[in-house]
């Protein structure tokens, strides 16, 4: 796995709608994260991260959630036996922000094997 030049970025404060990206922008970061979607109204990203069993995806959250705090940007995470899905959105901006896509290359980062 390549990885992305996002990964190497970090969160910023960003506050107010002049921060949320359009479409295209969406559209072409989206192309550097495989696997990633865009929610059904187009406000979030998303990924469901399979595991071989609970004790692994407990520490993919850990780590998530580290990494999280270290970049003061924090997601909705949904977890069961073997999975971990992981949402990210800028409620500042009321959608998309580039820490979203920051976040979610770190995120890829975590697993680069």
């Amino acid at each position: 796995m390549t990885l992305s030049p996002l990964a190497t970025q970090h969160s910023q404060p960003r506050k107010g709608a002049e921060h949320a990206l359009d479409r295209a922008a969406i559209d072409g970061h989206l192309a550097s994260l495989p696997g990633w979607k865009l929610s059904a109204n187009g406000k979030a990203i998303v990924k469901d991260f399979r595991f071989a069993d609970f004790h692994h995806t407990l520490g993919f959250i850990n780590a998530v959630g580290f990494m999280a705090n270290q970049e003061d940007h924090h997601p909705d995470l949904e977890a069961g036996y073997g999975h971990c899905q992981v949402l990210w959105s800028t409620h500042e901006v009321g959608g998309l922000s580039l820490n979203d896509f920051i976040c979610a290359a770190r995120v890829e980062a975590l697993l680069d094997r």
